[in-house]
C-alpha cells in the first residue's frame, strides 16, 4: 500500500487520482482491483451516493493494496463519517474555515479544495499547503495554475474536474502540480457493463501520463 506519512506524499504517489462516483456497491471492489492491476493503487471514492460509504469501508477491508480516500467532502460531519468507514485520505471540493479544522484534526492526509487566490491563501494561512483546485478547467486550467507558481510558491495542487487524457499532461507539466484527479479512468458506461479490463486498461495509460511530460 502507498504510504501517506505526510501530504506532500499523497500529492506524489500517481500521476492521475481516480476519482469515482459509485451507484452499485457491487462495483466498488472490483473496480478497486481493476485500478491495482493498471497501476493505479490510489482511489478517491466521492461522497455524492448513498452506497459512498459502504464502498469505502469494502475497499478498505478487501482491497488492501490500494490507497481508498473519500471525496466530495462538504461538511464536517462527514469528516468522522468517512474516517471511520476506512478513508485514508479526505478531499473537499471547497473550503471552510470549519471543515478545514475538522480535516486538519481526523488524523489522515487531507486536500482541501480551492478555486481562487484567496481561498489559495486562506489554506496556506492555515499552515496548509497541498490542496485540491476544483473545478480545474472551468476555473482557468493550467493557464491559471501557472500563474499562481510566482505569487504562490509555497501551495502545490492536485487539479480535478473536466480533466481528460488529453489536457493531464499540460497539467502534469506545471512546477506547482503533483498529480490530477481524473474520472475518465471509471466511464459510467464500463462500470453499468462491469467492464473492469477497460478499466484497468484506462488506469495502465494514465500511469504512464507522466512520462509524456518529460519530467
Amino acid at each position: 500500500m502507498p504510504s501517506t506519512s505526510d501530504r506532500r506524499s499523497l500529492l506524489s504517489l500517481v500521476p492521475v487520482v481516480p476519482v469515482v462516483v459509485l451507484d452499485d456497491l457491487d462495483h466498488a471492489v472490483p473496480v478497486a482491483r481493476a485500478l491495482v492491476t493498471g497501476g493505479l493503487p490510489v482511489i478517491e471514492l466521492t461522497l455524492r451516493t448513498p452506497v459512498a460509504l459502504e464502498a469505502i469501508a469494502a475497499i478498505a477491508a478487501d482491497v488492501p493494496e490500494i490507497l481508498v480516500g473519500a471525496g466530495t467532502v462538504t461538511s464536517p460531519a462527514l469528516v468522522g463519517r468517512a474516517v471511520e468507514a476506512g478513508a485514508q485520505f479526505l478531499v473537499s471540493p471547497g473550503t471552510t474555515p470549519t471543515l478545514l479544522r475538522e480535516m486538519a484534526g481526523s488524523g489522515v492526509p487531507f486536500l482541501p479544495g480551492t478555486a481562487t487566490v484567496c481561498e489559495a491563501m486562506a489554506v496556506l494561512e492555515a499552515g496548509v499547503t497541498e490542496m485540491k483546485f476544483f473545478p480545474a478547467e472551468a476555473s482557468g486550467g493550467a493557464a491559471y495554475l501557472r500563474s499562481l507558481a510566482s505569487p504562490l510558491p509555497a501551495a502545490r495542487f492536485c487539479p480535478t474536474g473536466g480533466i481528460t487524457a488529453a489536457t493531464a499532461p499540460s497539467y502534469l507539466a506545471l512546477t506547482n502540480v503533483g498529480c490530477v484527479g481524473g474520472s475518465w479512468l471509471t466511464p459510467s458506461d464500463a462500470l453499468a457493463a462491469r467492464d473492469w479490463e477497460r478499466v484497468t486498461a484506462l488506469a495502465a495509460e494514465a500511469a504512464l501520463i507522466r512520462s509524456s511530460t518529460g519530467l
